[in-house]
């Protein structure tokens, strides 16, 4: 693969997400800075899968060190002031035709980490100021922005756990879903965003906003004011493999083993052998997740990739502070293991970076909760062995394998079919949707976005001397 530097842009899941982030970048901001103000934004934007009750995960490229680090600022399990047995409100939600059951409700809400995580991202990678990094946020946050088409569809989908508590006036008209192209506003947002400005993220721990986190979820589920007050952001060493002759870096201790599925499949020439093998390794139970992912480098090769979420979200919302909390335990994918308070929960999130010879030659996150794995190793085919266009390589048509059935978009060739019908029923799907993941990434040939989640790109203008 080519030394060059990957070049100055960025990669989100909405078009103000993308906007704000190359802004940040024209006023001199690094990556870090760009990744913080595009996170922000997203709680903002794309309030249908993240927001500032959520959490997530950050991989970053430090060109001066040529180091990649990961950072943790995912939900935590609640419960260090005593655990309550609270029951969880079951909602089923129908999703391309197959009924899942969800769980909301205050029983469902975890210790979120997407403030503190925030704050964390742009302490350690960012040098313009912190003010600086929250001015485009707090400018959406008290107009409103425009519901984005494909954020709409989504939202049309999971309106039962949306138009509930104070969803019902957000993302409701009428006792319906809001329609694409409608004003999404949330009351208070702008406020939380400027208590985030003025007094950093303590303020959503020990301050007014941890203090209506509790109050909000009550006796009828877990979190406490100690649960807020223990909460850290991680620190980790990234984990990689090599794949087709490139190193692939992520936090490495994902629900669904990316890293470890890489190093399984073995690529190959021959496209309908290549399905099957990818299907082998992909097998699992798909479910539901929102989730958004973006991706920015800078002009100094400083690259970051960033995934977070709400959950399906748990109905529960901060009256005065326009923050919608999360339902991370009530997402039954997440609950393999036996929760603990104080731990941090599981996730399926696995932001990377790509090294070639000696930098970067692909940063890229997924959303999609267990198609995370799948929308990624098909990314990551596509151009480190296809060579092709990150673009390109995006806007491919997937598979994802589930049990006895794979689902494939339009697209895939006949030879792909066939071979695939050997072994399962193949389930064609009329376009390309969402369900298989939505991808935010950045290479050599540029940045891409998924169309899948409605995602744009955005690049750093050149500087004329």
């Amino acid at each position: 693969m080519s030394r060059a530097q990957l070049p100055a842009c960025v990669a989100a899941g909405n078009t103000v997400t993308a906007e704000v982030g190359v802004t940040i970048l024209e006023q001199g901001g690094s990556a870090g800075d760009a990744a913080a103000a595009m996170v922000l934004a997203s709680c903002v934007a794309e309030t249908v899968f993240t927001g500032l009750g959520g959490g997530g995960f950050a991989t970053y490229f430090d060109a001066a060190t040529s180091t990649v680090s990961c950072l943790d600022f995912f939900v935590a399990v609640p419960g260090l002031a005593g655990r309550r047995s609270a029951q969880v409100q079951h909602i089923p939600i129908d999703f391309g035709g197959e009924i899942i059951p969800y769980a909301v409700g205050p029983a469902t809400v975890a210790v979120p980490g997407l403030p503190a995580g925030v704050e964390a991202l742009h302490r350690r990678w960012g040098r313009l100021s912190w003010p600086a990094v929250l001015a485009p946020s707090i400018r959406h946050a008290e107009r409103g922005v425009t519901l984005a088409p494909m954020h709409a569809k989504v939202l049309s989908t999971i309106a039962p756990a949306m138009l509930i508590g104070g969803g019902t006036s957000v993302y409701g008209r009428d006792g319906a879903a809001l329609p694409g192209g409608s004003r999404l506003f949330h009351p208070g947002l702008d406020r939380s965003l400027r208590l985030l400005r003025d007094e950093g993220a303590k303020a959503f721990y020990r301050g007014p906003v941890a203090e209506q986190m509790v109050r909000a979820v009550g006796e009828l589920g877990d979190l406490s004011a100690p649960d807020l007050a223990a909460y850290e952001v991680r620190d980790t060493i990234p984990r990689h493999v090599t794949v087709a002759g490139v190193d692939v870096m992520a936090r490495g201790d994902d629900l669904d083993d990316l890293l470890s599925t890489l190093d399984r499949f073995d690529v190959c020439s021959d496209d309908a052998e290549l399905a099957t093998r990818l299907v082998s390794v992909l097998r699992g139970v798909s479910r539901r997740g929102d989730t958004t992912s973006l991706a920015v480098c800078d002009t100094e090769g400083n690259a970051c990739a960033v995934t977070t979420s709400l959950g399906l979200s748990s109905g529960v919302w901060l009256p005065d502070y326009g923050i919608h909390l999360n339902s991370m335990l009530g997402e039954g994918e997440l609950l393999r293991h036996e929760l603990q308070p104080g731990e941090r929960m599981s996730s399926m999130m696995s932001p990377l970076v790509v090294l070639g010879a000696d930098a970067p030659v692909l940063v890229a996150g997924a959303a999609g909760g267990s198609r995370i794995r799948s929308a990624l190793t098909q990314v990551l085919v596509n151009v480190v062995h296809h060579r092709m266009p990150v673009q390109d390589a995006i806007d491919a048509p997937r598979l994802n394998p589930v049990p006895g059935r794979v689902h494939v978009e339009p697209g895939v060739s006949d030879a792909v079919l066939a071979a695939l019908r050997t072994t399962d029923e193949v389930v064609s799907w009329p376009a390309l949707d969402s369900y298989f993941g939505g991808v935010a990434a950045i290479g050599l040939s540029g940045p891409g976005a998924d169309p899948r989640r409605g995602g744009d790109v955005r690049r750093l203008a050149p500087t004329v001397s």
